[in-house]
């Protein structure tokens, strides 16, 4: 048996090394590749001019646009901060004629809806002569309609979703099914009612009637809110208050809202300042567009970073 070549062996080690080399920087010169296609469009969108940029049209003013997107929650892109911080930045700019407050949300947290709508009527006595427009796009339902009343009038489209004025709580019992699988239920509480609505424990009537008159006293705020806002537009009939939701057209019989458009035509015919520039803060926007980058790109630019030899 003849006696292995390691000259031809160290040769095609030296060879399979270089080609994993040029295989690992073709991969790495992809993903850069791939990187600089998915940033382009995010810098020009945070270089956007839309929060307040100028233009050969800037001594005609422009028609400010907040956009208030998805659930009204803390932390989430159609919560307080993110939506009062733009309108803050809309009703000061120089140039503004008037605030368009964009609403597509089916709601969320009372309180950070009713946060947006107070300051909604702070900025709006602060800065008079500035008026506040809702336009509803596919939804502005609960606490998204909560705050679209704030303003001074409501536009929609006729197939938008208008309304469900009114407060939920949800729970699930698993009392029976704990029973039929010969689960026993331990619970340790300082404090009578600290067990509120535990899912594992029979309903308590009394607590029941507690939170009941708890939602009660929320939804009261919120009809009082929009009879403030809505004054003598709304025509009041049953059901109205209920958590029933119309459709656009539906909803400007009712007086819940007042006509047909949208924010071109807003801007257009009612604001007489049809250059639209957009004060949504543009970190959330960001946000948005990195999510849709995909796992997939995630894990290829990581190991356009991590890729070595071994």
């Amino acid at each position: 048996m003849s006696q292995p070549d390691y000259e031809t062996i160290v040769n095609k080690l030296a060879f399979a090394a270089i080609t994993e080399q040029r295989r690992a920087r073709r991969w790495r010169i992809f993903f850069l590749f791939l990187f600089f296609i998915y940033l382009t469009p995010i810098l020009l969108l945070a270089l956007d001019l839309g929060g307040g940029g100028d233009d050969g049209d800037a001594d005609k003013g422009h028609t400010a646009v907040v956009r208030l997107s998805g659930i009204i929650a803390s932390g989430e892109e159609g919560g307080s901060t993110n939506v009062v911080t733009g309108l803050e930045e809309a009703f000061k700019h120089e140039d503004t004629k008037a605030v368009i407050l964009e609403v597509n949300s089916p709601g969320g947290s009372p309180v950070e809806s009713s946060y947006i709508y107070n300051e909604i009527n702070r900025l709006r006595e602060k800065h008079k002569v500035i008026p506040i427009y809702a336009v509803v796009a596919d939804i502005a339902a609960s606490g998204g309609y909560f705050v679209a009343s704030a303003a001074d009038k409501i536009f929609v489209n006729r197939s938008s979703l208008v309304g469900s004025i009114g407060v939920r709580m949800d729970n699930f019992g698993f009392v029976e099914l704990m029973k039929k699988i010969g689960v026993e239920r331990r619970l340790l509480t300082a404090g009578e009612n600290k067990g509120l609505l535990d899912p594992f424990l029979p309903e308590n009537d009394r607590q029941k009637m507690h939170i009941q008159a708890m939602l009660n006293d929320v939804h009261q705020h919120f009809i009082e809110s929009v009879k403030i806002g809505r004054g003598e537009r709304l025509v009041e009939q049953e059901g109205l208050f209920s958590g029933l939701i119309w459709t656009g057209e539906k909803a400007i019989e009712l007086g819940l809202v007042d006509a047909l458009g949208s924010s071109k035509s807003v801007a257009r015919e009612i604001v007489k300042a049809e250059r639209l520039v957009d004060f949504t803060p543009k970190g959330a926007l960001l946000e948005r567009l990195a999510d849709k980058l995909g796992a997939s790109f995630s894990a290829g630019f990581a190991r356009f970073f991590t890729m070595k030899m071994n």
